[in-house]
Parts: structure tokens; C-alpha cells; sequence
């Protein structure tokens, strides 16, 4: 995904927002699904949603592309593979900790990727990085402490920090694009990451439990939940710019936790909402003042869900 967008006239600015919209709507589903599941093996959970999301992609992919589907994936090249590999990782990480901690935490950890990207491109590839960004950095992590202290007592510390190392995957895969000046577009790559992910989520699941139920919501997880998510924020990066893709992603950690606390009673406990409070609201923020200002260089766009 490019780190600016053209100029659009306002309908086409209109349908881009609402499609960013719904993907973060669709990504949000995420933890909702996990808890709907029979089976509590993360592993599997993986294959199953990768190999759906696989053969969702590649429906799309065909259907855009035809028969030059496979020179479209090939074009992704070295950045593809590399950002596919951080991006499968993300997949297992999302899911282990979905399965360890409570979605708020997972949902409200993941959203600091973009200040976590800043920081890399600062430290790797020695970009500018705007004072406001590294203040929403300090308060972002004061909010970081209160949740990861509070699973330390719950025993979520795991699945807090498996959250924390989806955002370290998600800003290594922006740097990594970055770095080789990459304009990989988003579906491709998200099917080089499932298929990343099959190989070592089948050879570590162990003996597979899914029922017919399982399959058809894991289904609904890799075509829904994360392939029309990617494919609608495709469509709108080509539109907006970075800062306002990543504002309108916000979405999906606001969406998240409460999807499972209305639904079905998972609430996040006082501490979550109090270091929820102040990493959603220093990211919330930084990407709005970002906006404000124009300065989409400096808000890394929104990666794919996982």
C-alpha cells in the first residue's frame, strides 16, 4: 500500500470512507468468531482460517486478474515475501492471544502498531518523527503497563504480550516495505501470508477437532472477517491518504471488545478500560492530528487485519 493517496473528487472520497469503514467493521469480527469456536487449539484455528482466506484471495485474485493472477503474485517479490512472512506471524500471534487473554486487551495492544511503525522507521530507516508522536508514544505505553500489569495477577500475560507481538509484526512489515521503497498491493500479499502460515499451523495443530459449526464460522473468519476486510481496504487506499486509512482502522480496537461484551458478557475488568482509555486515546490522537495536518508520511497506513 502506498503512503499517500491521489486527490479524489468527493463521491469517490465518499465510497472509499464507507468501504475503509466496513473493513474495520469486518476485521472486528475477529474475536467475536474466536469465541463462537468449539475448538480452543489456536493452531488450528489458524489452519482452518488461512486455508478459507487463501482460497477467498485467490477467487478475487482470479477474477481481477485471470490468467495473469500468477504473474500478480509474483510481482510482490522479495517485500511481498517478507511482509507475507511478518503479516502470517501476526495470524498466529492474533490467535494465540485471542485464545489466552480477553479481546479487549488483544484488540486495544494491537492498536498502537501505527506508533510502533513511527518508531521503526525512526530507529531503522531514519525518519523524521513529530514530536506529538513520540508524547502519544509515552502515554500509549503508560496504558500498555496497566493492562500487561493487570494480566500478570489474571494469568493473561501471555496472550497481552502475543497482542503487543502482533503490532511489533505488523510495524517490522511497514518497515520492511519501507525499506525497499515497496508499493506491494495488500491482496497478494495477504495470500503469500496464509500461505505462509498452512505449513506450520498444520504440522503444530495436532489432531484436528473442528466440527461442521467450526468450519462454516472459521469460513466466514478467513472470507469475511479478513479477506472482504482487505479487499475493501485495497480498494480505498487507492483513494485516501495514509493518516485518514489509519484513523478510520481505529474502528476495529473500538469494535472488537464490544462485539464479545455485548453479545456474550466478556467484560474487559477496570484496569483494561483504564489502559485502554489511554492507548486508544494517544493513538486516536496522533493519527487525527496527523490528519489535520497533512502529514500522511507520518501516519503509517493501516495493515491488513489479522
Amino acid at each position: 500500500m502506498t503512503a499517500a493517496a491521489p486527490v479524489a473528487d468527493a463521491p469517490h472520497r465518499r465510497r472509499a470512507v464507507a468501504f475503509m469503514i466496513v473493513a474495520a467493521v469486518c476485521w472486528s469480527t475477529g474475536g467475536l468468531f474466536v469465541r463462537q469456536l468449539s475448538i480452543t487449539n489456536a493452531w488450528e484455528i489458524v489452519f482452518w482460517r488461512s486455508l478459507f482466506m487463501s482460497l477467498f484471495v485467490s477467487g478475487v485474485l482470479l477474477v481481477m486478474h485471470g490468467r495473469a493472477m500468477p504473474r500478480a503474485v509474483r510481482a510482490a517479490g522479495l517485500p511481498g515475501l517478507l511482509a507475507g512472512a511478518l503479516l502470517a506471524g501476526a495470524f498466529f500471534l492474533f490467535i494465540g492471544s485471542l485464545t489466552r487473554t480477553t479481546v479487549a486487551n488483544t484488540f486495544v495492544l494491537m492498536s498502537v502498531s501505527p506508533l510502533l511503525a513511527a518508531f521503526a522507521g525512526w530507529y531503522f530507516l531514519h525518519e523524521r518523527v513529530p514530536a506529538r508522536t513520540w508524547i502519544a508514544m509515552a502515554f500509549a505505553f503508560l496504558g500498555i503497563g496497566v493492562i500487561v500489569g493487570g494480566g500478570v495477577d489474571a494469568g493473561q500475560l501471555a496472550g497481552n504480550l502475543m497482542a503487543l507481538g502482533v503490532s511489533v509484526c505488523f510495524a517490522a512489515q511497514l518497515t520492511v516495505l519501507r525499506k525497499f521503497r515497496a508499493t506491494v498491493d495488500m491482496l497478494p500479499m495477504v495470500l503469500i501470508a496464509g500461505l505462509w502460515a498452512l505449513v506450520p499451523a498444520w504440522l503444530v495443530a495436532g489432531p484436528f477437532a473442528a466440527s461442521d459449526r467450526d468450519l462454516a464460522l472459521l469460513a466466514l473468519m478467513g472470507s469475511v472477517q479478513l479477506g472482504t476486510g482487505c479487499l475493501l481496504a485495497t480498494a480505498a487506499s487507492r483513494t485516501l491518504p495514509a493518516s485518514e486509512l489509519a484513523l478510520l482502522a481505529l474502528l476495529e480496537p473500538v469494535l472488537g471488545p464490544l462485539w464479545v461484551w455485548a453479545l456474550m458478557g466478556e467484560h474487559p475488568g477496570p484496569r483494561a478500560l483504564v489502559g485502554a482509555a489511554f492507548v486508544l486515546s494517544a493513538v486516536l490522537a496522533n493519527q487525527a492530528l496527523a490528519l489535520r495536518r497533512g502529514r500522511s508520511t507520518a501516519a503509517p497506513a493501516p495493515l491488513p487485519g489479522p
